[in-house]
């Protein structure tokens, strides 16, 4: 990390290599140096499995539940059927330092074991989560249009060109 400011001995040899060195130590042990504002998460959406799927991963993956979220207590969703209130909305799972996120599909769309995998692309900044819309949606097709959400001051679902889809979103609730 730091051989190129040293001498051919491998020691530093003035203060000023001595002060590089020390201030480059300081900026890869600072976890400020690894915070994205930008990450990519896998998202699966499951044929009303969710919560199977959620037990699975916990066991197998050592995973922990970090957030659940059920369709009966999401806004707008309080008409529906007993069996469908009780499946997954969103869930979050924390797996080492990494996220995965699940749902349960009940929109009633065709559902295709092996397909179910879509990439979130999560940001701070509400006009990069609609820069990375738009810069997808050349040549793809627009799933949900990008909107504030109860969850998020923009969010959009896109498959891309390569039939690759993401769901785009600013962290933040509207």
């Amino acid at each position: 990390m730091t051989s190129d400011i040293v001498s051919d001995k491998g020691k530093p040899t003035t203060k000023k290599e001595v002060d590089t060195i020390v201030q480059q130590e300081k900026i890869f042990k600072s976890k400020e140096m690894f915070v994205m504002s930008t990450s990519l998460i896998p998202f699966l959406e499951m044929n009303g499995n969710a919560n199977e799927a959620i037990d699975f991963y916990v066991k197998a993956l050592d995973a922990k539940v970090v957030y659940t979220l059920r369709f009966g207590d999401s806004p707008g969703n309080q008409e529906l059927s007993p069996e469908k209130r009780d499946l997954v909305s969103f869930a979050v799972l924390k797996i080492g330092e990494s996220e995965l996120h699940l749902t349960d599909n009940v929109t009633g769309s065709s559902y295709q074991k092996g397909t179910q995998v879509t990439i979130v692309v999560q940001t701070n900044d509400k006009a990069k989560a609609t820069q990375y819309f738009e810069a997808l949606k050349q040549g793809g097709q627009v799933n949900n249009p990008m909107q504030a959400s109860f969850f998020s001051p923009a969010y959009g679902n896109i498959t891309d060109k390569f039939g690759v889809t993401f769901r785009i979103l600013a962290k933040g609730r509207q």
